[in-house]
């Protein structure tokens, strides 16, 4: 029993960095600058972004982003953007 709480524990704690992590990505690449989870600021909502972007590979969506197409341009490597986008879209 103890076993199974402490798993459960510290997966919890996996998970909660994770989200933190993720975070900190999106701030990095400047993400929040223009875009609120919920509300339009500069560029759509994190929400909206979900929504268009559901079911589209993250590959294709971090192309977009270093070459500047329909967005501006994003500097920072592919596993950092990639990480931004899969915050967004998970």
């Amino acid at each position: 029993m103890k076993t199974s709480v402490l798993v459960f524990a510290s997966l919890a704690l996996l998970g909660s960095g994770s989200v933190l992590a993720q975070s900190d990505v999106l701030k990095q690449k400047g993400c929040v600058n223009c875009h609120a989870p919920d509300t339009k600021k500069v560029g759509p909502s994190m929400k909206d972004l979900q929504a268009k972007h559901k079911g589209v590979a993250s590959d294709e969506v971090v192309a977009k982003l270093k070459n500047g197409k329909g967005h501006p341009k994003v500097s920072g490597s592919d596993a950092e953007i990639k990480a931004a986008v899969e915050a967004i879209v998970k």
